[in-house]
């Protein structure tokens, strides 16, 4: 299974660890980092998230997310389409970097897109007929894993 993780989801063991969604959604990547040490899922990572990643102004934080960026088994290279299918994202309200992170999911044909982002969650809910990829929190995804 291919996934595309949000850089939200790289972040949050950096997040404040005494709000018990924050702490559950840790220890959820944390499971999901030792299934793709392990070749369970295939992590796809891209230039979008690298591009993101380096403006973290904390590079401490920003060099321990390279290290995890380097687990992907695929690097997506963004090019003219994915600014055009970026755009048509754009329609349905998502940020630039979102639209984009979307648009590179999709083109490598990971089955999911896992973000902590409510709001990219459900632009995706409404809009899911025209999205190529399913857009799922890490609480969604561990819940569908765990049946």
């Amino acid at each position: 299974m291919k996934l595309y993780l949000d850089l939200c989801v790289y972040n949050r063991p950096f997040d404040d660890q005494g709000h018990d969604r924050i702490a559950l959604e840790t220890s959820i990547f944390t499971y999901i980092l030792e299934k793709i040490e392990t070749d369970v899922y295939v992590l796809v990572t891209s230039d979008a998230l690298t591009y993101e990643n380096n403006k973290n102004p904390d590079s401490l934080k920003s060099a321990r997310i390279s290290t995890y960026f380097e687990l992907a088994h695929e690097f997506v290279e963004i090019n003219n389409s994915d600014y055009n299918r970026a755009k048509e994202l754009k329609g349905f309200g998502f940020s630039d970097i979102d639209a984009l992170h979307i648009s590179l999911a999709e083109r490598s044909q990971a089955d999911y897109f896992i973000t902590c982002d409510d709001d990219i969650v459900n632009r995706f809910k409404k809009h899911k007929d025209f999205i190529k990829i399913k857009i799922v929190s890490l609480a969604e995804f561990i819940g569908m894993e765990v049946k």
